[in-house]
């Protein structure tokens, strides 16, 4: 029988679609590079050739997710008729509907790096997810500052601060997971949302607006995003493989 020479390309999505879906049926921990290899059906040799660890492999995983959250928000841009308050709370709107759709899967999948071990493993995934709304989050502020929407100097250094909301949350998110107790689950929850209304009276002082204007929660979004954890239960490989294409 003839060997089938697949695309580069076609071969490192097929590696990433076995690796999520083992990730999200067994957990990151408990599935090896040695179990997507076998899933995958090839060689050793041949899955290091697209990456160098399993610890490239999440975060080539994280670069993908991050890509497709990127085409879900596209239509914001696209919109006519927002201006750039209204355009940066509908991609704000965006981010919070799709973090609470995908909640249980990003759980099965990321919980591993709100450890403190993975700190630095946690902070390469959020540089990927920075690296592809940066760049639209800028575009919106500098808009913003030519209409005189915004008041700010320097559209770069807000779009890092929003991009930093994640890192800034860890050890909250940390210390529930440790924990496992009801109890620490709501004491992050608390924490969290108190949180998110700093940052955003924050925002909205840095960019010279008054204060409620931007909308980075809404109620119930922590508690959902967080209990989402237990809650639901971790989807079929089969599942999760169709979800990643």
């Amino acid at each position: 029988m003839p060997r089938i020479i697949k695309h580069p390309e076609l071969r490192r999505e097929e590696l990433l679609d076995h690796a999520q879906a083992l990730f999200l049926t067994h957990g990151y921990d408990r599935a090896s590079l040695n179990d997507v290899i076998a899933a995958a059906g090839i060689s050793k040799g041949a899955f290091y050739h697209y990456f160098p660890s399993k610890e490239a492999l999440l975060e080539a995983l994280a670069e993908r997710f991050a890509r497709q959250a990127l085409a879900g928000v596209q239509d914001v841009f696209a919109d006519p008729a927002l201006d750039p308050l209204g355009r940066l709370n509908a991609l704000l709107a965006k981010s919070r509907q799709a973090k609470v759709e995908t909640a249980a899967e990003a759980w099965a999948l990321f919980e591993t790096m709100f450890r403190p071990e993975n700190l630095v493993l946690f902070h390469r995934i959020n540089l990927a997810a920075s690296a592809a709304f940066s760049p639209l989050l800028v575009a919106i502020i500098k808009q913003g500052v030519a209409d005189g929407t915004f008041r700010t100097f320097d559209p770069e250094g807000v779009a890092d601060i929003v991009m930093q909301f994640g890192m800034a949350t860890h050890d909250v998110v940390a210390k529930a997971i440790v924990g496992g107790s009801e109890l620490d689950m709501d004491m992050a929850i608390e924490a969290l949302e108190r949180r998110v209304r700093l940052y955003e009276i924050a925002l909205d002082r840095i960019l010279g607006l008054a204060d409620g204007s931007i909308r980075i929660g809404e109620p119930g979004y922590v508690r959902a995003v967080m209990t989402a954890r237990r809650s639901n239960p971790a989807p079929s490989a089969a599942a999760a493989s169709k979800r990643s294409r």
